[in-house]
């Protein structure tokens, strides 16, 4: 369990404890994608249905990868060829999915607060794979894990949210979990691309990235959610890359700062090409250490405490 729940719905859930728990059996699970064969029988018997209601590439076979190496069985919904197209509300499908036994349900949807709703009415775990502008628990897990790999730990740390904050989950949760494992956060954009309140958000804020560029121990840079916007929130994308943009000018100034992206990354707006190939960019590593963190969340909901790592125990 995670704080004693059994869901997986905000990084709000997770105290600063929990999060130390879910690093220490993420290291486990590292050792076990390490193997010949990366699989242990964790989550035999146990069936996880997906639930995508957006698009999604790293998320989703992150998640995919991550239960079938626990042994589970999975069950995928596509939105495309479902009942959805025959105005089954979300309600009727996830009634429809759980009457068909499943354990656990991860669920992705653009409407904010939705896996909560969820989460009402099974009696599945359910996991947040992004909801939304609202939260994305597990992304920012594995860019906890992916930081710390290089830093030990974050007290102290100073990490820059670059770009699209207005729209963005990533942001929303990074802010609270960084802040939760002792670091600064300090949103960098213009002011169409913030919330318009931001109450409750551990934050600093600026406008001006060059500000703050030359005390960053981490620059997190986000995609322009154009599909998202519904006005001209910035003149032009060369003149965002301009302002905001990590290009190869500020990345010499990072020196060896971490440079981090959730993915998809857009060349150009948000990062020059050349820059994203730097050693001290660690996107692939975030997409590799995606699964290691999913298997230790969807084993800490769903696990029974089986002997998964030479031979040590870990308790559910």
């Amino acid at each position: 369990m995670i704080g004693g729940e059994r869901h997986l719905l905000s990084m709000a859930d997770l105290d600063r404890d929990d999060i130390e728990q879910l690093m220490a059996l993420t290291d486990s699970f590292v050792e076990v994608g390490e193997r010949s064969i990366p699989k242990v029988p964790a989550l035999r018997g146990k069936t996880i249905a997906w639930l995508f209601y957006e698009d999604s590439t790293r998320t989703r076979l992150s998640f995919e990868t991550a239960a079938k190496r626990l042994s589970a069985d999975t069950m995928n919904f596509s939105v495309s060829s479902s009942s959805v197209n025959k105005g089954e509300s979300l309600r009727d499908t996830v009634e429809t999915i759980a009457a068909m036994g499943v354990d656990g349900i991860v669920v992705r949807h653009s409407a904010a607060g939705a896996p909560h709703r969820v989460a009402e009415w099974v009696d599945a775990s359910v996991i947040n794979a992004g909801d939304g502008w609202h939260q994305h628990p597990t992304q920012s897990l594995l860019d906890l894990y992916t930081a710390r790999q290089h830093f030990g730990d974050l007290d102290g740390k100073h990490v820059a949210i670059v770009g699209d904050i207005k729209h963005s989950r990533v942001a929303r949760s990074n802010a609270l979990a960084f802040a939760t494992m002792g670091a600064e956060v300090t949103l960098v954009a213009p002011k169409t691309l913030l919330p318009a309140h931001l109450e409750g958000w551990p934050v600093k804020v600026t406008h001006d990235l060059d500000e703050v560029i030359d005390d960053l121990d981490i620059c997190y840079l986000l995609r322009m959610q154009v599909e998202r916007q519904t006005d001209a929130v910035v003149p032009s994308l060369r003149e965002f890359h301009t302002e905001f943009g990590l290009d190869v000018r500020r990345a010499d100034r990072l020196g060896g700062a971490l440079i981090m992206h959730p993915g998809p990354m857009n060349r150009g707006v948000e990062i020059a090409g050349e820059v994203a190939d730097r050693p001290n960019a660690v996107i692939t590593e975030q997409v590799a250490n995606g699964v290691s963190v999913r298997m230790a969340v969807l084993f800490l909901l769903l696990g029974s405490g089986l002997d998964i790592v030479d031979g040590k125990r870990v308790a559910a």
